[in-house]
């Protein structure tokens, strides 16, 4: 079969494809002819080398996400999905099952879910990964309806869907966008806009002044800088590590915040959860958004135009 990876580490350049045996699947594991698999920004780590090797011998394969076909089940797999099912599944590119940037990938049958109705391939490997992150953001927040949440980065992928989800849940969301965004996030359900930039916090206080019950950082501007929307025993939730970005100790002890970090893993297998983002996309209360889409021999690409930014929705390979 056909994979995209990389055999030694480096900038995009270095993704090519390669022919590796097919997979199949074993107890407990179903196999998915995929048809599209996600780019998304942490797929760079397992490309450039940040993760180290992620399998005894090259290639390396990215990929969280993908969409596709059931084609296989494995014997004594306890599955209620159907071969010929359409899915969509998130995976562990740095298990021993490898990334979803290939033909075909096997997983546990618990990380698999049907596609939403009425999506196409590309559409339906946006969410997996991305909306399990920003669902993890929601339930370590921990807002109880009528609060008031702020979203950085509301105009990206996992801000976005924040944005829907938190609305679904009946928090009060203000999120921040650039002037050519701010439509797209309003259409998110977003209560106010803010402008994006270095002053966010501060343009969140002028909107709510008594600040914030929570924030969620999707754009990782950092809880130093964010903090100063939240009001005292308030929470802030950042996707990524952050750095010298980070707030100190001694002031999230004075100001009694709670700190919580979403990754993403932690969900891995909960199928439950996936299987309510397709309800949610079926109901209209969550927007798939592909950006581009581009043949899986031009992953380089696609890594190129994801890290300049900017880009509004997913970049997506098809195979």
């Amino acid at each position: 079969m056909k994979t995209v990876g990389v055999s030694e580490f480096g900038g995009p350049e270095a993704l090519r494809v390669f022919e590796v045996p097919e997979p199949h699947a074993g107890p407990g594991q179903v196999r998915i002819r995929v048809h599209a698999a996600t780019v998304n920004p942490g797929d760079r780590y397992l490309r450039n080398g940040a993760l180290g090797p992620t399998s005894p011998a090259p290639p390396y394969v990215p990929g969280m996400e993908a969409a596709g076909v059931l084609d296989e089940i494995g014997s004594g797999t306890a599955t209620d999905l159907r071969l010929g099912d359409r899915v969509m599944a998130m995976a562990d590119p740095t298990s021993p099952l490898g990334g979803a940037y290939a033909q075909y990938v096997v997983l546990p049958a618990e990380q698999v879910a049907r596609a939403p109705q009425g999506t196409t391939h590309a559409e339906a490997a946006t969410l997996p990964m991305n909306g399990l992150t920003a669902r993890l953001a929601l339930d370590l927040a921990g807002l109880s309806p009528g609060q008031t949440l702020a979203v950085t980065g509301a105009p990206g992928a996992v801000g976005g869907y924040v944005t829907e989800m938190a609305k679904a849940d009946g928090l009060t969301v203000v999120a921040d966008a650039a002037p050519a965004d701010e439509g797209l996030v309003r259409s998110f359900g977003a209560d106010i806009v803010v402008g994006r930039g270095a002053d966010v916090a501060q343009q969140v206080l002028r909107a709510v002044p008594q600040g914030v019950a929570g924030v969620i950082d999707a754009a990782v501007i950092g809880s130093a800088v964010m903090a100063a929307a939240v009001h005292d025993g308030g929470v802030i939730v950042t996707v990524l590590g952050e750095g010298t970005r980070a707030l100190s100790l001694d002031e999230i002890r004075r100001r009694s915040l709670r700190m919580r970090r979403a990754f993403v893993p932690d969900y891995l297998g909960d199928r439950s959860r996936l299987d309510r983002l397709r309800e949610q996309t079926e109901s209209g209360e969550l927007t798939l958004r592909v950006a581009r889409t581009f043949p899986a021999e031009q992953a380089a690409e696609a890594h190129r135009l994801m890290e300049a930014g900017g880009v509004r929705g997913r970049l997506v390979l098809e195979f």
